[in-house]
């Protein structure tokens, strides 16, 4: 399978994706699946003025790192869809006014293409079967004699160690069974249950307050503690950098409250957050992220 992307940074990369002294280097789209999707990456980058990666990431609203970002357009490793979406999303339909429908259409199938061939490229062949050669299998009349000779050390064997064990186990007594202990792995996961309050859409007004509340669930067997909801960009929209997540069960549900202030100026405002722990590593990197998303007017 191909590798997946991360969210780690890379020191020795600056944020538009290239070693620091060097011009960037788009990806050859002949050297593979992978390299094709890249290379098409870049050619809309381009086409929407090469914003940086930390500019994607941040004032254009990518849900993806910077680092997430450039490790896409190198076309080394295969990105996940969800960076590869974010990517294109905030320059095809954000900045270049693109249809998102369309234009995910579209992307996904560049993406499932290279995710395919890239999958059958790595692909090993089976190893066959080695043949013995037919002078070296033991003659059909030799073989009743080879099997007795066995069963009869194998029935040699057997009475020999019931002799040396029977002293053991007391009579009448069966002898105790071995029961290997069970373990059980702590899985760590959770799931989105719902907006509660200001669903997608809602309209606020330009200058106001208000309070997003999201309902999640610890859908693991890990109890949370120390928890954060860390936000992901900026946007005109005022709110906190992280807020603090109560304790909560495996299996219990809790709801997160973010205070925000609408924009002074009328306009969409969506901001991202994701779980993270007090270091602001974060948990569930396979997860999307959640987010507000109203109209300031």
């Amino acid at each position: 399978m191909p590798v997946l992307d991360g969210d780690e940074p890379d020191s020795r990369w600056t944020e538009r994706g290239t070693r620091p002294g060097r011009k960037p280097v788009r990806p050859d789209p002949a050297a593979g699946p992978v390299a094709a999707l890249a290379y098409r990456l870049w050619e809309l980058k381009a086409e929407a003025g090469d914003p940086s990666f930390a500019e994607m990431s941040a004032r254009l609203g990518a849900a993806a790192s910077k680092s997430s970002l450039a490790a896409a357009a190198r076309g080394q490793v295969l990105p996940t869809w969800e960076t590869t979406w974010e990517f294109v999303r905030v320059l095809a339909v954000d900045r270049l006014g693109q249809d998102a429908e369309d234009t995910r259409r579209e992307w996904r199938g560049h993406w499932e293409r290279a995710a395919s061939a890239a999958h059958t490229e790595t692909e090993a062949p089976m190893a066959e079967q080695p043949q013995i050669p037919p002078q070296a299998r033991p003659p059909l009349a030799r073989r009743p004699a080879v099997i007795a000779a066995v069963a009869t050390a194998a029935a040699g064997v057997g009475a020999g160690l019931f002799t040396w064990l029977s002293p053991l186990v007391g009579e009448g007594e069966p002898a105790a069974r071995s029961t290997p202990a069970t373990t059980v792995s702590p899985h760590d996961d959770s799931v989105f249950e719902g907006d509660i309050t200001h669903p997608d859409g809602t309209v606020v007004k330009k200058g106001t307050q208000f309070t997003k509340v999201w309902r999640i669930r610890n859908a693991g067997t890990v109890p949370w503690r120390g928890r954060f909801l860390t936000r992901l960009n900026d946007t005109s929209c005022r709110a906190p950098e992280r807020v603090e997540i109560r304790p909560v069960e495996p299996g219990e549900s809790v709801d997160i409250e973010v205070r925000v202030r609408a924009a002074d100026s009328p306009g969409r405002c969506k901001i991202y957050w994701k779980i993270t722990n007090e270091a602001g590593h974060e948990l569930f990197a396979a997860k999307k992220p959640i987010f507000l998303d109203v109209v300031v007017a």
